[in-house]
């Protein structure tokens, strides 16, 4: 039996990234270096970001840059993180401001090691960015606490206008993609920012974003997309896995355009509001238009 590795998938003709360097690109490089802060975009090796920079718009990281778990699929650096940073809030409201964002997306790596795993963090951070600029809207995408509903509700009474959690991939691939990841506490999550929703009367969006390409099959795919569906959850981002680094799990197969289109029709039917579908789409990529869109659609 042949032990050579796999051969990598033919990157399609069609899936190509533009390279734009511009003067916001460089604005938002250097504002994120000049006060120590981190962000998704260059820590997850994204493809987007020379566009959502060249728009003057950025993810930015919270908490560190070590994660203290292990998903196959990450580049960020995993390992015991330092201490919390106690004038990131300030930092990061900061270069919200300095932008003159009207949208911005907060994300973390997780923090097991803390005894609110950085939940009053996030909070902390929210409730800066809405002092120093009050009319920005704030997407937070959070861990999964570990299910936990008392720190879903430290961050959901901080009142951000969208709260992403992602599922990342299929339910029968957890153990290999998010090892220490449990698939029910995903869904538990959008469950309860749903209920949290209904029960508080307030216009918070759900959103959750999923990776193909993993060796999941399509009918596996969709299967976790009614999972999804069934907690009530607004927006759905789908995206082709693209594997950040050598040591990352490798590339089964490229998506094609159709099969994207697909995915988009079938989500819909199954009553999420909004559906982005497409090669180099990410949870944050046109996260501000993706909640505008939804503004005349009343939340459930």
């Amino acid at each position: 039996m042949s032990t050579e590795p796999k051969d990598r998938p033919q990157r399609p003709e069609w899936f190509k990234i533009r390279i734009k360097t511009n003067d916001d690109y460089k604005l938002v490089n250097h504002l994120v270096t000049s006060l120590n802060l981190h962000t998704v975009c260059q820590e997850a090796r994204c493809p987007n970001i020379y566009e959502c920079w060249g728009q003057g718009t950025a993810t930015f990281m919270i908490l560190g840059d070590t994660c203290t778990r292990h998903c196959g699929f990450c580049s960020v650096m995993k390992g015991r993180p330092g201490p919390v940073d106690p004038l990131e809030p300030e930092h990061v409201a900061d270069a919200i401001e300095k932008l003159r964002l009207q949208y911005a997306v907060i994300t973390s790596v997780d923090r097991d090691d803390l005894p609110d795993e950085g939940a009053g963090h996030f909070a902390r951070v929210i409730n800066a960015v809405r002092r120093r600029t009050p009319n920005c809207g704030i997407e937070v995408l959070i861990p999964d606490f570990n299910g936990r509903r008392e720190l879903l509700d430290i961050v959901l009474d901080a009142r951000p206008d969208c709260l992403a959690h992602n599922i990342e991939t299929a339910s029968h691939l957890y153990r290999r993609v998010r090892p220490v990841a449990v698939y029910e506490n995903t869904l538990k999550i959008l469950e309860q920012s749903v209920l949290y929703r209904e029960q508080h009367a307030v216009d918070i969006r759900v959103k959750c974003s999923i990776m193909v390409g993993l060796g999941e099959t399509m009918d596996q795919l969709l299967d976790t997309l009614k999972d999804i569906a069934l907690t009530g959850c607004d927006i759905l981002t789908v995206g082709q896995y693209l594997p950040p680094k050598k040591a990352a799990l490798p590339l089964d197969r490229y998506y094609a355009l159709e099969e994207f289109a697909h995915i988009k029709s079938e989500g819909l039917k199954m009553g999420f509001k909004h559906v982005e579908s497409g090669p180099l789409v990410r949870s944050s990529y046109h996260a501000k238009q993706q909640v505008e869109s939804l503004r005349t659609t009343p939340c459930a």
